[in-house]
């Protein structure tokens, strides 16, 4: 090719790469690029490494149809290939498999995994390439749960509990057929960090679990549409002020087939949390929370009688206690110290006691909190903390968190992560290396591992590029604003339109929650933004969001202002939100909406009500719209029984708001909600009929709580029609 028809052919190229670059810019992102359940969502979402984590002294992932793994510092190699994975199997009998299952690492400091084929559930050493353990199921087993061993599987059958010796047949270990007696489950609605009903001993020898009795508890009407004569599958929902469930906690030992029960006394009415076991496995530890939540004592129970050893101490709250986390000992030590994690200083922080109850010293201190206990070795504890790195400007209060080493001895501290943003993290089984999963503003997703010896980065096993990199998107800031108690900084996001002309009046949309144990806003990818926002963004919407005095991450004050009186400190941040917005010169402010889900759902509906002139369209989620209607642990923690605190129920009822209404309010509910039953929005229509005012209304048939799968995309589509429609 001679020169001239080089330049003509690289001129060629230059226009179509052009070309295709300008047309990249110009698409627009869809509800199903952007939406959890779309088509091509994932396309749209950072790259991670699937099913990373510890298997014995090498860290492990799918790629394709292999496994990878590598002992920290040295090369990957590919471990197990879905060939030789369907030879082990095709020999054990069973058949193949079409690619590499869902598998977990049960037992870290073995090379096991866990992974279901067909009707059972199996145990592979990747290193042999062998089965190691087999246990045949009927395919309605729930909550399974491998002994520490792996020896023995624990499962539960309708509402029974059941053991199942590796190779063997399963044998119960409860046997009630009265309706209402549910056993190895979770209980007290997953409150209070309570996310199982089954806890092994360290050895495996023996079983600890929850059996609630609900046969008192009032049942609640849910009805399954899908039968030719609509049926009803009624669930047991405790309502504030109601009576409760009564739990008790069994001790089944695995070789004599005995089953001992926790002597838990009086009151029946209590919460019975954060179960762990001794190392010895003499004993049991439990927290124990009266009904009203304002008290907790760690109790010591003998695990071979059920006799109740001692309280070791107890926790008061003028307001609530709310226990998260089981003690956690200390591996190796004679004296048997453990760790436990508290708010009693208004931030959780930990504390080392000792078995007989004494304080042996404050491991953290200061105005941030513990968010997670990643492991403990002989010398010191990892976590996840909100602690600010002293030399590193942070994006907000509570926006990021860090990675800490503390020592046991002294409290000394050291920071292990190199990089900036928010972090989720899982400790070596030697304790040795951590897997530091980092997202940031600037980070889509990186995963790097780390010393914990001085946080020196060994690898960097990923850095996701921008999915949006061919994408012109909204613009998206951060700031800080003053809470309407005229001190108290609240962290608030804004999305604006890309090329946004300050000249221009925009519409807005407030996205809320509010609520406890939430937090919209932090320093991770896009600050947290989710896809509707950067859509409708898109669409020329502003979409704004303060995450107001009440939510996550800022320690107990901030959250307890709420108490006793939902809905009120939070209305009052989002309207100096709303005072914000309106000091834009580009915002117009005859066009303000606001959305929300859930407790967001109860502040959409409330700020419709309260500031009719302020909102002029909404739509409430699955909406809180009588606290006397919701269950009795949540409702019963913030807003007191009804019969306590009949001014604060009475206030928060939006049923008594309901001639207020003035603009535009769309209603959206599953029909079979567990959690804010259908029974919330109903009332509302009929409180909205009697006063005479008209929202519009949607349900979603066969849904719960939230709409999930291939119907999400759905549901925003309609929310996203009604704000075209209206605003």
């Amino acid at each position: 090719m001679n020169p001239a028809n080089k330049r003509h052919w690289a001129f060629f190229i230059w226009i179509c790469w052009i070309g295709t670059a300008l047309m990249a810019q110009e698409k627009e992102l869809t509800l199903h690029d952007l939406i959890p359940g779309g088509k091509t969502y994932n396309r749209f979402v950072p790259r991670t490494l699937k099913q990373l984590q510890w298997s014995g002294a090498y860290y492990l992932y799918a790629k394709g149809d292999s496994l990878l793994a590598a002992v920290p510092g040295e090369p990957e190699t590919v471990v197990l290939t879905r060939g030789q994975l369907n030879s082990i199997l095709t020999d054990a009998g069973l058949p193949a498999a079409g690619n590499i299952p869902a598998f977990t690492s049960p037992l870290p400091e073995k090379t096991l995994l866990s992974f279901r084929h067909r009707n059972e559930l199996l145990l592979l050493d990747w290193q042999r390439k062998e089965l190691a353990v087999r246990y045949p199921l009927a395919g309605e087993e729930q909550h399974t749960e491998l002994s520490p061993s792996g020896t023995h599987l624990a499962f539960t059958l309708k509402n029974n509990l059941y053991i199942q010796p590796a190779n063997e047949a399963a044998r119960p270990v409860t046997t009630d057929q009265e309706p209402g007696i549910v056993n190895g489950q979770a209980v007290h609605q997953r409150e209070f960090g309570i996310a199982k009903g089954t806890f092994w001993s360290p050895s495996g020898k023996y079983l600890a679990f929850y059996r609630m009795d609900e046969r008192m508890v009032t049942d609640y009407p849910l009805v399954n549409v899908n039968a030719r004569c609509a049926k009803a599958q009624p669930i047991k929902y405790p309502m504030a002020g109601m009576k409760s469930h009564e739990v008790t906690v069994g001790i089944y030992n695995v070789q004599t087939g005995e089953t001992i029960w926790l002597q838990t006394g009086t009151p029946k009415e209590k919460y019975l949390t954060n179960i762990a076991w001794s190392p010895d496995e003499k004993s049991i530890y439990m927290a124990e929370v009266n009904r009203e939540q304002n008290k907790c004592q760690l109790v010591k129970y003998n695990a071979l009688n059920g006799k109740r050893s001692e309280v070791l101490f107890t926790e008061t709250h003028p307001n609530y206690v709310e226990p998260q986390h089981p003690v956690q000992f200390l591996p190796g030590d004679s004296t048997r110290l453990f760790i436990w994690q508290s708010q009693r200083d208004g931030y959780n922080h930990l504390y080392l006691y000792n078995t007989k109850g004494k304080l042996i010293r404050q491991l953290t201190h200061g105005e941030w909190l513990v968010q997670e206990v990643l492991g403990v070795d002989k010398q010191n504890v990892y976590l996840l903390a909100t602690l600010p790195h002293p030399e590193r400007p942070v994006s907000g209060p509570g926006m990021e968190n860090n990675i800490l080493k503390v020592n046991l001895a002294d409290g000394n501290m050291e920071f292990l992560n190199s990089k900036q943003g928010v972090h989720t993290a899982s400790l070596s089984p030697s304790g040795n290396y951590l897997i530091d999963r980092v997202t940031s503003s600037a980070i889509p997703h990186d995963i790097d591992l780390l010393r914990t010896t001085s946080g020196e980065p060994v690898k960097n096993l990923l850095s996701a590029s921008d999915p949006f990199k061919n994408y012109t998107l909204p613009s998206i800031e951060t700031g800080q604003l003053i809470a309407a108690d005229g001190e108290t900084e609240l962290n608030y996001r804004i999305i604006k339109p890309a090329g946004l002309d300050e000249t221009k009046k925009y519409p807005v949309i407030v996205y809320v929650y509010g609520g406890p144990h939430v937090q919209l806003i932090n320093g991770s990818w896009q600050y947290g933004t989710r896809g509707w926002d950067l859509y409708m963004a898109q669409r020329g919407y502003i979409v704004f969001t303060v995450d107001s005095r009440g939510s996550a991450n800022r320690g107990l004050e901030f959250e307890n202002v709420i108490f006793r009186q939902l809905g009120t400190c939070e209305m009052e941040d989002q309207m100096k939100g709303i005072d914000y917005l309106c000091s834009l010169p580009y915002v117009d402010k005859e066009r303000i909406g606001v959305h929300g889900w859930s407790y967001g759902g109860f502040m959409t509906t409330n700020l419709m009500l309260t500031y009719p002139d302020v909102f002029k369209v909404g739509v409430a989620g699955g909406p809180v719209i009588d606290w006397s209607r919701y269950e009795i642990m949540y409702g019963e923690r913030y807003m007191d029984s009804p019969q306590d605190n009949p001014e604060g129920y009475k206030n928060s009822n939006l049923k008594e708001k309901a001639g207020n209404l003035k603009g535009r309010l769309l209603l959206i509910h599953g029909d079979v909600d567990p959690v804010v039953v259908w029974q919330h929005s109903l009332e509302f229509l009929k409180a909205c009929v009697n006063a005479g005012t008209h929202p519009d209304y949607f349900v979603y048939p066969g849904h719960g709580h939230n709409v999930t799968g291939k119907d999400r995309p759905h549901l925003y589509e309609k929310i996203t029609r009604y704000f075209d429609d209206f605003l």
